[in-house]
């Protein structure tokens, strides 16, 4: 098993607008070979942002690797540049293998 996640700093009243982009775009995922599940996480707000982390389980590193190298990453992430003020900086990319 493999979890990927990226972590997102999203501007302080923004947070509805970061969700709506993420619930109603098309990701493409459930066509991809090795792909289990996903989830979108919402953690702490501070004076600054509020954290955010997507959450995709692989059945292996390599079905996730193949995944960002495919046409259905590239149509997926084809808008990502749109909401420009939501996000405060890029994303923070964590990829975890299971060990036991």
């Amino acid at each position: 098993m493999y979890i990927a996640m990226n972590r997102f700093r999203i501007a302080l009243g923004r947070e509805e607008e970061f969700t709506n982009i993420w619930r109603n775009r098309d990701t493409h995922l459930k066509e991809v070979p090795g792909f289990q599940s996903f989830h979108l996480l919402q953690g702490e707000t501070d004076e600054e942002c509020t954290l955010f982390a997507s959450h995709t389980v692989w059945e292996s590193e390599q079905a996730f690797r193949d995944w960002v190298q495919s046409e259905a990453f590239k149509k997926a992430h084809a808008n990502a540049s749109s909401a420009k003020g939501v996000y405060l900086g890029p994303p923070k990319f964590e990829g975890f293998s299971s060990v036991i």
